[in-house]
């Protein structure tokens, strides 16, 4: 008899190190026993939700806000990820856009069961292929590649409700303690904040799957 495993994921498909997160995450999850159902649930949050629609410079903003040269930040993510087997070039991508579109259409795929590899996929279409994900028909292109409906998806990610449901939700994680991303709960019990190194996944799940 299988054994299931909720875990909530909260990223914003904008956020380098949800990028990294995410894969060693996937990579624990792969080495799982079969006889554990991992169900993922995705929830939006906003890396920065004063970010306008047509997006912002990367550089630039960080440069203000930090005063320093963008690459010496960048290096560091950049080379974790190389250590999940991500090649990032945060460089090739330097505009950070508005997710609350994106993050709608994942919420909205939870009935399909594909949340979390649509999450994936924009998040890589951003930072890998550095597409401008901003863009209705490119997050329509992504969505329909995961099943959805290209009608579907254009008409979710242009409802005014369903975009203030995703602010509200992204607010209230916010207003319940979750300052940065990524940010993990397994099994409404245990909580891994950040990118952490492989072997952290690994021992997290292997204490919630004892509980189980």
């Amino acid at each position: 008899m299988s054994k299931i495993l909720k875990i909530d994921v909260f990223t914003d498909v904008v956020c380098p190190w949800c990028l990294v997160g995410s894969a060693r995450l996937d990579t624990a999850l792969a080495a799982l026993p079969d006889d554990i159902e991992v169900v993922v649930e995705n929830h939006p949050f906003y890396l920065d939700p004063s970010v306008p629609p047509e997006g912002v410079d990367v550089g630039e903003m960080l440069r203000a806000k930090y005063g320093k040269d963008p690459r010496e930040m960048w290096a560091r993510v950049e080379g974790e990820a190389e250590k999940a087997g991500i090649e990032l070039d945060l460089s090739k991508q330097p505009r950070m856009f508005n997710t609350a579109k994106a993050h709608t259409i994942t919420r909205l795929a939870k009935p399909l069961g594909i949340q979390h590899e649509l999450a994936n996929a924009i998040a890589g279409a951003y930072f890998l292929e550095h597409r401008q994900i901003n863009d209705d028909n490119v997050l329509a292109d992504i969505a329909v590649a995961f099943g959805y409906d290209r009608g579907d998806a254009l008409d979710a990610m242009n409802d005014e409700n369903e975009l203030a449901i995703t602010e509200q939700l992204a607010t209230d994680a916010a207003q319940q303690g979750i300052r940065g991303v990524p940010f993990f709960i397994f099994g409404e019990k245990y909580a891994l904040s950040g990118a952490q190194p492989a072997e952290v996944f690994d021992k997290a799940l292997a204490q919630i799957i004892e509980e189980l």
